[in-house]
C-alpha cells in the first residue's frame, strides 16, 4: 500500500500542481479511510487561520484521491473531475489540518463500478471532514464522476 500512497503523492504533484504548493500530502489510507494533511503556514489567512479556499481544496483533493484509490483497486482506468460540491465551514481551524474521507458503502462502489464498465462514465457521492481539537470544523459532500479513458464526456 506505501507504493500506491507514494503513487497518489506523485498524482497530485504532477496532475494537480497546486497541490504541491499547499504542501498536500497523502498521509494515510487504512483501505476505509483516506487522509490528507497540509501545514497552516502554507494556507493562512489573515485571521491566522485556515483559508477557506485551502480547506476546500484538501478535501476536494482527499475525495478525488479516494476515487483514484477505488479505481486503482478496479484496475480501472478513468478520469476524475467533481461534479458539484457542498461545503460547511463550522470552526476556524488554527493548527495543521487533515481531509478524511471515508470508503463509502461496498454496495455503492459496486454499484459504481458497474456503471462504470457499462456506460463509460458514474458518479460517486462521497463525505469528507476536517476535525479541529476534538470538533468538527468543516463538513464537506461532493459528487465526483469518473470517465472511462478513451470514452468521451458526451457519450
Amino acid at each position: 500500500m506505501k507504493e500506491r500512497l507514494q503513487e497518489l503523492q506523485e498524482t497530485f504533484y504532477t496532475e494537480i500542481p497546486i497541490t504541491y504548493y499547499l504542501g498536500v500530502i497523502v498521509q494515510d489510507y487504512n483501505g476505509n479511510c483516506l487522509t490528507l494533511k497540509a501545514a497552516l503556514e502554507k494556507n493562512i489567512n489573515h485571521k491566522d487561520t485556515a483559508f477557506a479556499g485551502s480547506l476546500n481544496a484538501l478535501v476536494t483533493l482527499a475525495g478525488w484521491g479516494l476515487l483514484w484509490l477505488i479505481l486503482k483497486e478496479q484496475e480501472l482506468k478513468a478520469n476524475i473531475v467533481i461534479q458539484d460540491s457542498r461545503i460547511s465551514y463550522l470552526k476556524p481551524v488554527t493548527t495543521h489540518f487533515s481531509a478524511k474521507c471515508y470508503l463509502p458503502e461496498s454496495s455503492q462502489i459496486s454499484h459504481f463500478v458497474s456503471i462504470l464498465s457499462k456506460r463509460g462514465k458514474a458518479r460517486l457521492e462521497l463525505y469528507l471532514e476536517v476535525w479541529e481539537a476534538g470538533a468538527l470544523a468543516v463538513a464537506f459532500q461532493g459528487r465526483y464522476v469518473a470517465v472511462l479513458k478513451n470514452t468521451r464526456i458526451g457519450e
